[in-house]
C-alpha cells in the first residue's frame, strides 16, 4: 500500500510539468517528503525506486531520462519530438535562489560590449566548487565566484566581472562607458558598494574603470 501511493504521489507530481521542463527528482522527492510525511532521505530512495519503474514500464510514454536525477516530458511535433529545454535546466541548476549570475565573453555581448559571439557561455555560480569547470552536457563554463553570491551582491559581482572582462575581450561598443552606466542605473547599483567589493576581490585596474564609470554616469 505504501509503494503504490509513492507511486500515486510520483506520477501526479510528474503529470504537474511541462512539455520539456526540467523534472528533478530531488524536487520530486521533496515533495514525497511533505505529502507522506517522511525524511527526504527516505523520500529520495522511494523516488528512485518509482522513477526506474515508471521508465521500465513506460508508464507516463512520453518521460525521458535526461541524466541522474533529471527528466522531462516529451512533445511529438511536425518537427520531432522535443527535447529538454537547457535554459531552464541552467536556471534550476546554477542561477536559483540567488546562487549564480551569468558572466564572461558571451554576456559582454548580450550587453551590447561587444559583437563578437563565443561558443561557451560562462556561469558564476555558488554551485562550482573548483575555479572552473565545464558542463558539457549543456555547453557552460562554470566559474567559482570571487565570494558567497546572493540576492544582494548578485548584480554588483556580475558589474565587476564585466569590468575585468573587459582586457580579455574585443570591444566594438560606440560607447562603451553609457553602456556600464546603463547597468549601474537599471540595478540601481551604489558605487560606494561597488568600490567595497572591487576593492576586496577585483584588482587595481578594475578599481580604475569604476572611476570612469562614474565620471561617466555623473
Amino acid at each position: 500500500m505504501q509503494v503504490i501511493k509513492n507511486m500515486e504521489i510520483v506520477r501526479n507530481t510528474i503529470k504537474g510539468y511541462a512539455a520539456r521542463e526540467p523534472i528533478l527528482t530531488v524536487d520530486i522527492a521533496r515533495n514525497l517528503a511533505k505529502a507522506r510525511k517522511m525524511s527526504e532521505k527516505q523520500a529520495r530512495a522511494a523516488v528512485a525506486v518509482c522513477m526506474q519503474r515508471i521508465i521500465q514500464k513506460k508508464e507516463i510514454a512520453n518521460l525521458h531520462f535526461y541524466k541522474n536525477g533529471v527528466y522531462y516530458l516529451a512533445k511529438q511535433t511536425v518537427f520531432g519530438t522535443t527535447k529538454i529545454d537547457n535554459e531552464k535546466l541552467i536556471e534550476l541548476k546554477y542561477l536559483m535562489e540567488d546562487n549564480g549570475y551569468e558572466t564572461g565573453p558571451l554576456f559582454l555581448n548580450k550587453i551590447g560590449l561587444t559583437t563578437l559571439m563565443p561558443n561557451m557561455r560562462y556561469i558564476a555560480t555558488n554551485i562550482a566548487k573548483e575555479n572552473t569547470r565545464v558542463d558539457r552536457d549543456l555547453n557552460i563554463v562554470l566559474k567559482k565566484p570571487r565570494t558567497q553570491i546572493n540576492r544582494e551582491n548578485k548584480r554588483y559581482l556580475q558589474f565587476l566581472d564585466v569590468l575585468d572582462y573587459m582586457e580579455k575581450a574585443p570591444l566594438d561598443a560606440k560607447n562603451p562607458l553609457a553602456i556600464l552606466v546603463g547597468f549601474v542605473q537599471e540595478y540601481k547599483l551604489k558605487y560606494d558598494k561597488i568600490l567595497a567589493l572591487a576593492n576586496r576581490y577585483y584588482s587595481e585596474r578594475v578599481i580604475i574603470k569604476i572611476a570612469d564609470v562614474a565620471e561617466e554616469g555623473a
